[in-house]
């Protein structure tokens, strides 16, 4: 790590340049300034400038983190100077002098980005002492013991974060924590707070050994020296591996970079009437207004929030606590009232004075973050466009997950009980690393992880994870504020489990369970059971369903105040991507207002039909091909008379058929032999015909229109079975059935303009035949560069453009999205992909294509139909690149129609509309 020596050779930077803000008596920032403050140094000036107990301190700007990284790891020129005037500055107000002997200033220094990131990067507490000041600690505080408490927990941290001495590998102890253990055993010592001066010396003596060995580097001394190593050290945790990691899952741009927080010491450590705690002002996991948090006495903020010692719910604080307690009552309604959004906040108590460290917006889960803002909108605080714009609209999918079947939980066998942290529940293959969850997860399997504690290097497991479960810590641990935020089921503080990471066992009351074993936990309750529990539709499903009352569900009337104040504010329509009635009718439940894209060819693989398919894909010419289509017309049209049927008369686009047709032929030599058999053909044929039909690179092969230019009776059997199925639902149901007719793969307008002869012949006949008039329209998926480029021509044709932004996706960047997993983890590390481009829009690639074929298609076409048929459609994200686009409707699979009402509603209230 790189010294302020090193700023000698930085480039020169305007000497009125700002980098540096304080907080306390003069407080140069606001809430406001989160993109130059980050969001904890925003909020410590907005506290400190209404008031409220923050101790002094400064931030160093997020514009220092870029040019750190754009210069080589050194500072702008004018930094050293502005960081001494402003340790300065907090020295007064505290009445102390950085690095005097006597009498010193202890500060901490955490890690700031725009968003929160709990536990990504790195943070180092009680910086300051040496082996001098910590005397002078001890003389000033009475207490020579806690004063040798906050050196070694000093030397820990920073000898981790800042010189990197770390355990050997995942699975081997912290070596700090192992030289603890050891001195407490040999002490006979079950507590670290039960560690006496000279035990504590001891341990200092070894740690500070312990760094020399490791590091080849002795422990520093200077107090300035220290404040530059953890400055470095936080701002290069910006791109360390888990930083990373949660960006990508969260989609924080790694351009924002992360501010620093230089912050005066308070000490909950100091004795019986101090300690340190979290708090929610309400309950992260239900939502609910209560006071929710939990505190140690005699202890520091890293020993509740990583879970080292199982702390007290704060309302015991009630009675062991009382005047700070009030005080924590008024500081938690003044916080809501002022920052109109549920809390999470640190405190410590110094000598029975209350101080408050930081605040941000809680972590929740999605019940709670649906449940806090309706309930605060109930009461006032904020109004329903404010509302909505709190709840992450993928929290909306916490609503319908499954629960435990009751029957199976009841007869399931409890192991024990822990703290209940993250709702839901989770059922898995016990994993006791993130690398084993991995390995687990990539098999395809369900994993529970388990661990005494996790830490942010556990990020990827949880990732992997279906639940998470700890044996120690609380409901503001590590794990269950990541679990909450990743919406995973959680139980913390199950201390009746013992893991043993060696014999990779777990025991619980009795039982032992071995890595790879089931587990089941219940996240709502805090139960953890053995074995696999079958589980259960959500509330909201069996709302839908007709199995449970409106008004026996306080879950569902949430979730549909949530998406009735959606269906208000949005302009963008909702369809669904549905093959089958049943997929409609779960669709329509969720609030599905069409189906923009039925795949044709999944109604082919149901049954026999697939042997009528094959027999046609076999045909040697035409009038063979004519007589097994023939089959397949009234299985299509009684396919579409039941999706029409769903859907009543919402539109239903339907695509034609788009893969290769090799894809619906055998590729076992027994399937093919039965196949022979059954349809009279011989072997050899069979086999020759398969040979004959296979591709190199089927994806860009003889698919999707090309297939109807070279197989025209395809096309034919398709659209007369939907003209058939719409005139029978006309004629017998009087419903105006909306059909839209879907040509894939158009890249020239003339590829459009033969299917379209084809489809404007046979609708014309099957309504002459029928005696009806139907009213229909043709269009065309974008999906192949070309498209979007000439859409001005393909216009002229099309009725309707439905970009189907997978292929898009696949063509414009060149890539496979089945072939990407060998280079994929790679990039995602190196940040080339800030996101998956499958799961996330490639706005500035794709997206340019899309707004390059909207403006050209509709100045050919004014009335021209847009939406987008990809899975992009579902993500709130692209939803809003949507929105912003223009199209009228985003087409997604029925279980993520809830997210993208909330999500579309949500891009309106942004784009001001």
């Amino acid at each position: 790590m790189k010294q302020m020596s090193d700023t000698s050779t930085a480039k020169a930077q305007p000497t009125t340049q700002k980098f540096v803000y304080n907080f306390g008596s003069q407080t140069d920032g606001n809430a406001t300034m989160r993109e130059l403050l980050g969001g904890k140094g925003a909020n410590l000036a907005e506290m400190a400038s209404i008031g409220l107990p923050v101790p002094p301190g400064f931030t160093i700007s997020t514009e220092v983190c870029t040019y750190f990284y754009d210069h080589d790891r050194t500072y702008p020129a004018s930094l050293a100077e502005d960081v001494k005037q402003a340790i300065q500055s907090v020295a007064e107000q505290m009445g102390r002098g950085f690095g005097d002997a006597a009498n010193p200033l202890l500060v901490s220094v955490r890690s700031g980005a725009r968003d929160s990131m709990p536990g990504m990067m790195d943070t180092i507490l009680n910086l300051g002492l040496n082996d001098e000041t910590v005397e002078g600690l001890a003389k000033i505080s009475g207490n020579p013991s806690f004063a040798w408490d906050c050196y070694r927990r000093f030397i820990q941290m920073y000898g981790d974060v800042v010189m990197g001495v770390e355990a050997a590998n995942e699975e081997s102890e912290d070596p700090f924590h192992v030289i603890l253990e050891e001195t407490k055993k040999a002490a006979g010592k079950a507590q670290d707070n039960e560690l006496t001066e000279d035990e504590l010396k001891e341990l200092v003596v070894k740690y500070k050994a312990l760094i020399a060995r490791e590091t080849g580097s002795e422990f520093p001394q200077d107090a300035y020296d220290q404040l530059w190593g953890a400055v470095g050290a936080v701002f290069g945790s910006w791109k360390n591996e888990r930083a990373i990691l949660y960006r990508q899952q969260y989609g924080i741009p790694a351009e924002w970079g992360t501010a620093v927080n230089v912050q005066a010491m308070v000490f909950g450590n100091a004795g019986n009437d101090s300690g340190t705690g979290v708090a929610f002002t309400r309950d992260p996991a239900s939502g609910e207004k209560v006071f929710y948090g939990e505190y140690l006495t005699n202890a520091q903020g890293e020993d509740v929030v990583a879970g080292v010692r199982t702390p007290k719910a704060i309302a015991e604080m009630a009675d062991e606590l009382p005047e700070n307690f009030a005080d924590l009552e008024k500081v938690r309604a003044r916080l809501e009232e002022h920052f109109k959004d549920m809390q999470d906040f640190e405190f410590t108590i110094e000598g029975g004075r209350l101080f408050i460290l930081q605040t941000r917006n809680g972590k929740r889960t999605g019940l709670a973050a649906i449940r806090i803002a309706v309930e605060m909108n109930k009461e006032g605080l904020i109004d329903q466009k404010t509302a909505l714009l709190m709840i992450p609209a993928e929290s909306v999918d916490t609503l319908l997950v499954p629960v435990f079947d009751p029957e199976a939980q009841e007869a399931a066998k409890k192991i024990c009980g822990g703290l209940p942290a993250g709702p839901g529940a989770a059922t898995g293959r016990i994993a006791f690393t993130a690398a084993q969850a991995e390995i687990e997860a990539r098999k395809g399997n369900k994993v529970i992880l388990c661990r005494s504690e996790t830490s942010p290097d556990d990020l990827k497991g949880m990732l992997h994870s279906q639940g998470i479960l700890t044996t120690r810590g609380g409901v503001s641990s590590h794990a269950a504020l990541v679990a909450r935020q990743l919406g995973k089921v959680c139980v913390c503080g199950a201390g009746d489990i013992t893991i043993n990471y060696e014999k990779k066992t777990l025991v619980a009351n009795g039982v032992t369970l071995k890595e790879g074993d089931y587990i089941s936990i219940n996240g709502t309750t805090g139960s953890v059971y053995e074995g696999l529990i079958e589980s259960a539709d959500s509330e909201v499903k069996r709302v839908l369903e007709g199995t449970l009352k409106a008004e026996e569900s306080y879950t569902y009337q949430l979730f549909q105040t949530v998406m009735d104040w959606s269906d208000e504010f949005r302009t963008l329509r909702i369809r669904t991507n549905a093959d089958t009635s049943a997929m409609a009718e779960q669709a329509v439940a969720f609030g599905a207002e069409g189906i923009g894209l039925c795949r044709t060819e999944h109604m082919f693989f149901e049954g026999s039909r697939i042997d009528d398919m094959r027999q046609m894909i076999l045909a040697v010419d035409g009038v063979q091909r004519r007589e097994a289509l023939k089959k397949l017309l009234p299985m299509q049209r009684q396919d579409f008379v039941g999706l029409f049927r769903a859907m009543g008369d919402r539109p239903v686009t339907i695509r034609l058929l788009d893969p290769p047709l090799h894809e619906f032929l055998p590729h076992d030599d027994a399937v093919r032999r039965q196949l022979a058999d059954k349809l009279g053909l011989p072997l050899e044929f069979v086999i020759d015909r398969i040979k004959a039909l296979h591709e190199e690179n089927p994806m860009l092969g003889c698919r999707g229109c090309r297939l109807g230019i070279l197989y025209p009776e395809i096309t034919e059997m398709q659209v007369q079975a939907v003209f058939e199925a719409v005139a029978e639902i006309k004629t017998n149901d009087g419903t105006e059935v909306n059909p839209e007719i879907m040509i894939p793969l158009v890249g020239f307008k003339a590829e459009l303009a033969d299917q379209l002869k084809v489809v404007r012949r046979v609708a014309e006949q099957v309504m002459k035949d029928k005696g009806v008039t139907i009213d229909y329209l043709v269009g065309t998926m974008v999906e192949v560069p070309r498209a979007a480029i000439t859409a001005d021509e393909i216009a002229e044709q099309a009725e309707f453009f439905s970009f189907g932004t997978n292929d898009l996706t696949q063509t414009t960047l060149g890539l496979s999205r089945d072939d990407m997993g060998l280079f994929y983890d790679e990039y995602q590390r190196k940040e080339i992909y800030s996101k998956n481009p499958f799961a996330s829009l490639d706005k500035t690639g794709v997206g340019k294509l899309m707004q390059f074929a909207v403006a050209n298609g509709k100045q050919t076409r004014p009335d021209l139909k847009l939406g987008i048929c990809g899975e992009h459609a579902g993500d709130p994200s692209s939803i809003d690149f949507c929105h912003n686009l223009g199209l009228q409707y985003v087409s997604c699979s029925p279980p993520r129609v809830p997210i993208a009402r909330l999500a579309a509603a949500q891009a309106a209230l942004r784009a001001g509309n």
